[in-house]
């Protein structure tokens, strides 16, 4: 498989990105060296005064530039917009492997994503209603038909988000490579950015491994459901997907498998071969879809049940658990213990990580502190805790004391880049950095680069500060600066370090 991020037939910075400004392994590591001593080089961008104050007798904390270090994508959902759509099972982009834009791709595809459209909602700016006040059917519709007319409208609520993590990280992405800034609506040229960002989504693979090398992304881990390793769009179009994607498969839909009459478990039971019906052919059938997956290159599993349960997964005997039917509260929870702990079994046996939700929702139920018992059961299965907002201590105390549990960052700086900003500050002293690790868990690769130039500035500042701190020495503080942003996410995922 092609190492996403290297030359290759899309060398050429796409026209419409800005330059980036080169930032060399050596530039970097004298600029590091300079944090230490408490001076910048001159000839170097890589380093900058967080404190300007000349007053200060202190030497000055500095803040590093990682502009120039590679980041790993190990969690994303690029392609969860309007155009490319969604099926029964999810996200087109999530079940159908090369899936494309079923139609034009403009600005509101790439801002009114699932996470900014269901905070507007949220917070009482339903687009939809602003469509309706304008007598139109829908957004979609009225952005399709005036968009000059929706843009200025939703601008008016827009107003009230603007500082948001959503907002910004697609606002930053946009603004790193078109140049434009969708915050200056008297001077957007909506028409063109609509426009350009069509021709860059008619390729849209192209446009991904393009945008991944300008901006340093060294690779993609996307998480798909298990129909994803059989449905194609086309022949071509998944073969340009796989070039340069991983994935981790969906566990979260088998444990919805239980009703009397799904759909879903006949089509999956059709795919395997193997109609589940009782203990020995549930296991069967988890073993099919796990070989289907390991065929098709997967690297790990992945679950959010965070967002409807707790994550203690009792193990469950084999009498004490219904299959199928009319189940009641418990028999669904022991149902959905037994298939947590057979896919464990079976990620144990292959060697592979388990991404699993923590907080963010459900905040009652998401603590991550049960998820130590299943790190004990299963101690070959890395357990990747993702988002661990606002279990930030419950997490790095796992990660600290049990070898296979890690953290990765992702949606943190989505959800607001000072839930990263406290996390990168608690964990860099307390926890391994070897188990530190960041994605961006995006819808568009326009988010996930503004959310990288978040986390790239927040981690150099976290840096800075410990550099000054504790003297840390400029090998050192590379070192830091790598593992987090990419090696630490190779090893995990068996991807090659740097």
């Amino acid at each position: 498989m092609a190492k996403a991020g290297h030359a290759d037939e899309h060398d050429a910075v796409p026209v419409s990105m800005p330059a980036l400004p080169a930032v060399s392994r050596r530039c970097f590591i004298a600029a590091s060296g300079a944090v230490a001593a408490g001076a910048a080089l001159a000839s170097c961008t890589s380093i900058s005064p967080n404190v300007t104050d000349p007053r200060r007798k202190e030497p000055q904390t500095m803040a590093v530039d990682l502009t120039g270090i590679p980041n790993l994508c190990t969690h994303e959902h690029w392609g969860s917009i309007d155009a490319i759509g969604t099926v029964s099972e999810g996200y087109r982009a999530d079940v159908e492997c090369g899936a494309t834009p079923s139609r034009r791709v403009d600005l509101f595809d790439l801002l009114l994503d699932p996470y900014f459209h269901g905070h507007l909602c949220a917070a009482g700016d339903d687009p939809n209603s602003l469509a309706r006040q304008a007598k139109r059917k829908d957004f979609g519709v009225w952005a399709r038909e005036a968009p000059q007319d929706a843009f200025s409208a939703l601008s008016s609520v827009m107003t009230r988000h603007a500082l948001t993590g959503t907002y910004q990280c697609t606002r930053r992405g946009v603004q790193r490579l078109y140049g434009v800034d969708i915050s200056d609506a008297d001077r957007l040229d909506l028409a063109e950015l609509n426009a350009r960002i069509a021709r860059n989504y008619a390729d849209i693979f192209g446009w991904y491994r393009q945008t991944m090398q300008h901006c340093r992304f060294s690779g993609l881990i996307r998480p798909v459901h298990p129909e994803f390793y059989v449905r194609e769009q086309s022949q071509a179009t998944a073969k340009a997907e796989h070039a340069f994607t991983r994935t981790v498969m969906r566990i979260d839909p088998l444990l919805d498998l239980w009703r009397r009459d799904s759909p879903r478990r006949a089509g999956l039971a059709q795919i395997t071969g193997v109609s589940p019906q009782d203990a020995g052919s549930w296991r069967a059938f988890l073993a099919k879809l796990f070989e289907l997956a390991e065929r098709n290159g997967a690297v790990g599993i992945k679950q959010l049940q965070a967002y409807t349960r707790t994550l203690e997964f009792r193990p469950r005997d084999d009498t004490t658990v219904t299959w199928i039917g009319d189940l009641d509260p418990d028999q669904v929870t022991a149902f959905k213990d037994w298939v947590v702990h057979e896919c464990c079994r079976l990620a144990n046996d292959r060697g592979w990580p388990h991404q699993i939700h923590v907080g963010t929702h459900n905040l009652e139920q998401s603590s991550p502190l049960p998820l130590g018992a299943l790190a004990e059961r299963y101690p070959d299965v890395k357990l990747v805790l993702l988002h661990c907002w606002p279990f930030l201590e419950e997490s790095g105390w796992l990660a600290k004391y049990h070898r296979n549990i890690y953290l990765d960052t992702c949606w943190m700086p989505v959800l607001n880049p000072a839930f990263y900003r406290e996390a990168m500050r608690m964990w860099l002293t307390y926890v391994p950095t070897s188990k530190i690790m960041c994605a961006h868990d995006s819808t568009s690769i326009e988010m996930a680069v503004g959310s990288s130039l978040f986390a790239r500035e927040l981690l150099g500042q976290a840096l800075g500060e410990q550099a000054h701190a504790l003297s840390l020495s400029s090998t050192a503080l590379e070192r830091v600066a790598l593992d987090i942003l990419h090696n630490n996410g190779a090893a995990v995922y068996g991807m090659s370090r740097l």
